[in-house]
């Protein structure tokens, strides 16, 4: 009744160390809801167990590798704990860290995040839905939070046959909570924000270009400006744009609670607006492209190239001599030798030279595993107008 059969692709791909199993792959189904079930290969070997949602293409989801092990409340107060335990060093610099990056962590469709005293968790399967309560009691201990918001709004979680829902699972979660990061404050909204309410991803890429920030900069694709407020602390003019009126009025709150005047707010697309100011011969010595994903589906990449390359094309015509363009992209599918392809391909239509200072990607608490691609999805570089 808990058993599930896989064939002999299903069972490569857990030993070449990914662990999802696709639906195509399993040959005998479970006869029962989801949950954790025990995998067996082609042949009958037990190969550990995972958790089994029934509707979703990704039927399985690997939890453990040991068939003897038992998925029970120990199992995730061990499992929960170490994640935790390798966040530990980030809590010197910043009051806002992801807990469990899924995957990554042993923890298969789980993300949790830390707001300062709140967390905020998503169930992303059927199969972990049937650890809730065993998940969230481990996390009351272990992190001891004031409240705990499920942003369960995710279009995934349709795939999987659970409802989208926003709602509190313990104790109260504010509408906006105070975050702080080497120095730079600003406010996350857990209830309506993007992700889970801010861009944690990007925190040390933030820092490194707030080091290195000098004179006139923009930062395309501001929202509540969060690279802009680090920009400003050594720039001597920084213009936040974004095609959003809301978001950057929650920028100029940010800005205003960091004591910070050096900072304009536009509304434009940020497209037109780099056409414009090339026209206008207008230069910046910094500035930032930290743009949403342009490539949601596989489909969508060749546009997105594109879209990618123009950005960044413009972007290297409006830098000084001598200064620096910090670009990223968070498409999954753009993987990284198709990032600096593409950056390449706008370097040399810029018709300058275009050094690397660094390439960058994600923080400690978003680990990326290499033999798990979907672990990883942000790309950065810093890029320098040599003349």
């Amino acid at each position: 009744m808990t058993v599930a059969r896989v064939n002999l692709k299903g069972a490569r791909r857990w030993l070449g160390g990914h662990p999802w199993i696709y639906r195509t792959d399993v040959t005998e189904r479970p006869m029962m809801d989801a949950g954790a079930v025990l995998v067996h290969d082609n042949r009958g070997k037990p190969r550990g167990w995972a958790l089994w949602s029934p509707l979703s293409e990704i039927s399985l989801r690997l939890l453990d590798a040991d068939p003897d092990a038992v998925i029970d409340q120990a199992w995730w107060d061990e499992r929960i704990a170490s994640a935790i335990a390798r966040r530990v060093p980030l809590e010197d610099h910043t009051n806002a860290f992801r807990l469990v990056h899924g995957e990554a962590d042993g923890c298969p469709s789980l993300v949790c995040d830390r707001y300062d005293d709140w967390l905020v968790v998503q169930f992303m399967s059927a199969g972990l839905e049937r650890f809730r309560e065993e998940i969230l009691t481990s996390l009351r201990s272990l992190a001891e939070p004031a409240g705990i918001l499920a942003r369960n709004d995710v279009p995934l979680r349709a795939k999987e046959g659970l409802p989208r829902e926003t709602v509190v699972l313990h104790g109260e979660v504010p509408r906006e909570i105070e975050v702080h990061e080497y120095g730079i404050r600003f406010l996350a909204a857990p209830w309506t924000g993007q992700k889970t309410g801010a861009f944690l991803d990007q925190r040390e890429n933030r820092h490194l270009v707030g080091i290195v920030a000098r004179g006139r900069a923009l930062d395309c694709f501001s929202y509540h400006g969060s690279f802009a407020l680090h920009l400003a602390k050594k720039a001597t003019h920084v213009t936040a744009l974004d095609a959003s009126g809301p978001a950057l009025m929650r920028a100029a709150e940010n800005a205003t609670l960091n004591s910070l005047d050096n900072i304009s707010f536009v509304e434009a697309n940020a497209f037109d607006y780099l056409r414009e100011k090339e026209r206008e011969g207008i230069t910046y010595d910094t500035i930032v492209l930290d743009p949403p994903a342009f490539a949601k589906t596989r489909s969508a990449l060749p546009g997105a190239m594109r879209g990618y390359k123009d950005i960044n094309l413009r972007a290297l015509r409006l830098l000084a001599p001598g200064g620096l363009l910090y670009t990223a992209s968070c498409s999954f599918h753009l993987t990284k030798p198709l990032f600096l392809e593409m950056l390449h391909e706008a370097a040399a239509d810029s018709g300058r030279r275009v050094a690397i200072r660094a390439l960058t990607g994600q923080p400690l608490d978003h680990p990326e595993v290499l033999t798990i691609p979907e672990t990883g999805y942000i790309k950065g570089a810093l890029l320098e107008a040599m003349d």
